[in-house]
């Protein structure tokens, strides 16, 4: 399918009555503006300096949308599309404008027919066509077959570290296991290795690069405004979570969780046990949480410091707010059908991904502010 994009300039974008419908919400409407449309299977996308957005699909494409343009981009890794896997998560570091360096989230093959979550590096070419010096980072240690559960969240930490999201790959008892990635949040150095202060990182039989562990599937990460690491994985049938992740702390899968088993059996022991960290918020029923994002800016003012975490089943972006964070309201429109990625874009603005629209939007208040 051929992809097209709305006629507009990413660096200086205005509002299109024509194409933009309005979403309800607590601070009255809200316009939502397509600005790319098409994409087959949107997974995540990231801004760069210039007002370009790139876009990765989670079948192997990766899009810039420059000047209501698309242009593919060259030059990824060999992609193992595999159920849930694929081209996941990009990051766009905060040096990029002098780097140039980009990363990604992407399933490998790895030996005996299996595969898992790894990291690639590489920059971008100075006429943004390709990716050049291209090289895997870091993969995680002996990937387990099935397509599911891979996490693949990208955040950049404070310090310049990498923090990534790993799935437990559908195997839940892993994420108890120190000796493999399954089922964690990681720490790593922009060239993949472990930072000497992690905290299993003189531990015998512990994977240097594991900073939390207990994890199902964390589709959504992002840092709040003092720099504190969240994320939101998902449970089995219900128990959804919320986590606020702390160095070494155990979060509990698939000991205790707020959810059952598919077949309504019990999980584990319960709900709580020694050792092991509750969750910020839970959902009941599940709503497949994804994308993850704090507000932050003039736009929306009055949602400061409040997370907007995408829903892939109900389709809407839930916003949590207070302390602890709980959610207080639901942004649902026909735009927010499986909403995979969400963001706070440099204008201010929420910006997010709907897999089921294909679709890229930016949503802002109806009035203009």
């Amino acid at each position: 399918m051929k992809t097209m994009f709305a006629a507009l300039s990413l660096a200086s974008i205005p509002l299109l009555p024509v194409q933009a419908q309005t979403l309800e919400s607590s601070l009255g409407p809200l316009q939502a503006t397509p600005i790319a449309e098409g994409l087959e299977e949107p997974w995540a996308f990231g801004f760069l300096p210039d007002g370009s957005v790139l876009i990765t699909e989670r079948e192997g494409r990766l899009l810039a949308v420059r000047d209501g343009q698309s242009v593919e981009i060259a030059g990824l890794p060999e992609i193992e599309v595999d159920g849930q896997g694929g081209l996941l998560d990009i990051l766009v570091p905060r040096d990029f404008a002098q780097s140039r360096e980009l990363f990604f989230t992407y399933a490998k093959a790895q030996f005996w027919r299996k595969s898992g979550t790894a990291v690639y590096r590489a920059r971008l070419s100075e006429d943004g066509t390709r990716l050049e010096d291209g090289e895997t980072i870091f993969e995680i240690a002996r990937g387990t077959g099935g397509g599911f559960h891979f996490g693949s969240r990208l955040v950049e930490a404070p310090d310049g570290h990498l923090f990534v999201t790993i799935g437990d790959r559908g195997n839940g008892d892993l994420a108890q296991d120190l000796s493999m990635h399954n089922g964690s949040v990681l720490r790593i150095t922009r060239d993949g290795d472990a930072p000497d202060d992690n905290p299993f990182a003189d531990q015998r039989g512990a994977l240097p690069e594991i900073w939390s562990w207990g994890h199902r599937n964390p589709q959504g990460a992002a840092l709040d405004g003092a720099g504190q690491l969240w994320v939101a994985e998902h449970g089995a049938r219900g128990g959804d979570e919320v986590n606020r992740i702390e160095k070494g702390v155990n979060y509990g899968w698939p000991v205790i969780s707020y959810g059952v088993n598919y077949d309504g059996s019990q999980i584990g022991q319960g709900t709580e046990a020694d050792g092991m960290a509750q969750p910020v918020h839970y959902w009941d029923p599940s709503i497949a949480p994804s994308g993850m994002a704090f507000v932050d800016g003039e736009i929306f003012a009055d949602w400061q410091g409040d997370a907007l975490v995408g829903s892939l089943k109900f389709d809407y972006i839930s916003r949590l707010s207070g302390d602890p964070l709980s959610e207080v309201e639901q942004i649902k429109g026909p735009q927010t059908e499986r909403v995979r990625d969400v963001e706070i874009g440099p204008d201010g603005a929420i910006w997010f991904l709907s897999v089921l629209n294909g679709a890229l939007y930016r949503l802002a208040p109806a009035d203009g502010t």
